[in-house]
Order: structure tokens, then sequence, then C-alpha cells
């Protein structure tokens, strides 16, 4: 019929098809991704205390069934916690509050008249200072917009607050029935699939399970140390600036210059005198974490060049904000993975 070959037809229609499946898939992906949120977090946080339930289990020596040791990991996490809060949270939101009292009168004075210049550079001072004086003005223009959003969003937040509700009890069921539903995708395949699914399950299990550890153990690294010195030297809010470097420390590549970013400028705004005593400390402590402590802590995860990594960070910012940064990294490494697995011939693990 109009000189169309019927098996040319059905190729056609059959890659028509595939192409829409695949842009369906994304858009229902991108409907629900609020709730792949949440059940990603649930996966990390899972593997965070994965350990801890294993190391509860050799110790009772299975005498208390699973569900009562993932209980009493619970309630021991949430007390530790707790505990862990209660001088911190308190300083932090000392600290937090200090700061947005001065904050008016940091944007509206002169932001550079406490740093320190070279006395070549001293009569550069008026210009730059106007130069930063307009944009502060312009971000203070804004802020007011910025606020009403805001608003907005916190009066339609119940649902962000049932999020946060849900990771813990998502997490305590891939805890408790983690092995039976990889049991149950596993008897969905026979042969070599079945091998080779299992090994890409093996695979990604041990990449986040590296990946999310280094990641937090960064994390602390980074708050410890810079509230210590902040702290020792006398800089304004130590707590604050460190935990906020610390949290950072979680968007890959672009996380801790942005941390390193604002303690300088908060310290530098608010008359810190050992700015250059500062510069040199993130500087050292950047290099021993670049090149001592993340290869340690990375060497059996993440392996990707680091321009991917920078392209992943963007790109996921500009398709799901601060969650695609923190997930581009892992996404990719785990896409990788796959690809290499699939180019591989199955690995066959013992009892198969």
């Amino acid at each position: 019929m109009l000189g169309i070959d019927r098996r040319t037809s059905r190729v056609a229609w059959t890659v028509l098809w595939t192409l829409f499946l695949f842009a369906l898939s994304i858009y229902v992906i991108y409907e629900i991704r609020r709730t792949l949120l949440v059940f990603a977090l649930s996966v990390i946080l899972a593997h965070l205390l994965a350990p801890v339930v294993d190391f509860m289990e050799r110790i009772m020596r299975g005498r208390l069934p699973r569900v009562a040791t993932l209980a009493l990991v619970y309630i021991a996490v949430i007390a530790i916690v707790v505990i862990a809060m209660i001088p911190l949270g308190s300083r932090l939101s000392m600290e937090a509050a200090s700061l947005a009292n001065r904050l008016p009168d940091l944007l509206t004075n002169d932001p550079l008249s406490h740093l320190p210049v070279p006395k070549r550079f001293e009569d550069m001072r008026p210009e730059v200072t106007q130069f930063v004086q307009q944009r502060l003005d312009e971000l203070q223009s804004s802020i007011g917009p910025m606020l009403s959003q805001a608003g907005t969003k916190i009066i339609s937040g119940v649902g962000v607050v049932a999020g946060l509700v849900l990771i813990p009890i998502v997490a305590f069921f891939l805890l408790k029935d983690g092995a039976q539903i990889r049991l149950a995708l596993l008897d969905s395949f026979h042969g070599t699939r079945r091998v080779l699914v299992d090994n890409i399950l093996s695979d990604i299990h041990d990449l986040l399970a590296h990946y999310i550890r280094a990641l937090v153990l960064l994390a602390i690294s980074a708050f410890t140390f810079y509230s210590i010195f902040l702290g020792a030297t006398g800089a304004p809010y130590p707590i604050l600036l460190g935990g906020c470097a610390g949290l950072l420390e979680f968007i890959p590549a672009v996380g801790p210059f942005m941390g390193a970013v604002s303690i300088i400028a908060v310290t530098g705004f608010t008359g810190y005198h050992h700015m250059i005593a500062l510069m040199i400390f993130l500087g050292v402590y950047r290099i021993f974490q670049d090149y001592v402590l993340s290869p340690q802590l990375m060497s059996a995860g993440v392996k990707l060049h680091p321009m991917l990594v920078l392209f992943g960070v963007l790109a996921g910012e500009q398709l799901a904000g601060i969650p695609g940064m923190f997930f581009s990294v892992p996404a990719m490494a785990t896409l990788r993975l796959i690809w290499i697995r699939l180019k591989k011939p199955p690995r066959v693990n013992p009892g198969h």
C-alpha cells in the first residue's frame, strides 16, 4: 500500500512506540519527583543505619527478631540525635538570630570597612565599595519577594513535613524487608539474566553504601575542623558557619566552594581580624580533604571525571534544584556501573 513495505512499517511503529514509552516514562518520573525524592532519601537513611543494625544483630546472636533489633536501633539513634542537638541546637539558634539581627546593618553600612586591603590597592576601595553596595542594594530589594514566596511555601509545606516523617518509616521497611524485596526482584529473571541483575544490584549497593557514608564523614570532618578553627581564633558564629559548610559538603564540587565563600564573606563583613590565617586554613584543609581524606573514603565508590561531576551538578540543579545537585553524582555513577556490568560477562556469585 502506497509503496510502503509492511516490515518497514512495523519497524517504524515499533520505534515510535518505544519513543512514546520513553517520553511517557520521563514525564511520569518528573510528575512524581517528590515521591521519588522521599524514597531516595529513605534508601540513603537505610544505608546509613544498615551497619548499625548488622552490628546489633551480631551482638544479639539471633535472640531478638529483626523488627525488635530495628526498633532498638531507631530508639538509640533518636536518643543520640536529641542529646547531640540539645547543646548544638541552642547554640545554632542563638548564632542564627544574632546574624539575622546584624544582617540589615551589614547590608546598609560599608560592607568592606573591616576587610584588610594592601596599601597599593587602598585607592581602589571607594570604587569597589560602591560596586559591592549596589549589588547588596539589589539583593536587599529582592528579599521582599523572596520572603513572600517563602511564606507561601511554608503555608503549603505540609507535604514536606509529611515527607520528612515518611523517610524513616520507609527506611524501616527497607531495612526489615530489603532482602526479601531483592529476592522477589531476582525471581522475575532466570539464568544469566538473573546473575546479571544480581551483580548490578550488588554493585549499586556497594556504590551507595561507600558514597553515602563517605559524604557523612566528610561533612562531619568539615563541621568539626571549621568550627574548632573559627572558635579558637575568635571568629563570629563558628557553629553556624561550620554547620553550613558541613551541610554544603553534600553538594559535590560546588558545595565546598560555596561553604568557603560564605565563611569568608560573613567573617569579613563582621570585623574578623584573622582573614589571612583563615584563607590559609581553608586552602590547607581543602588540599587535605581533596587529596588525602576524600580519596581514602571514596576509594571504592564514585569514579567520575571532575568535569563530568561538575556537569552533572549543574544539570541536576536545573532539573530538580538542590536535590538534583545532590543526586546527580550517584545517578551518573550508577549508570556507569550498569553500563560496565552490561559489557562484562555475568559474574556468578556463590549459591547460583
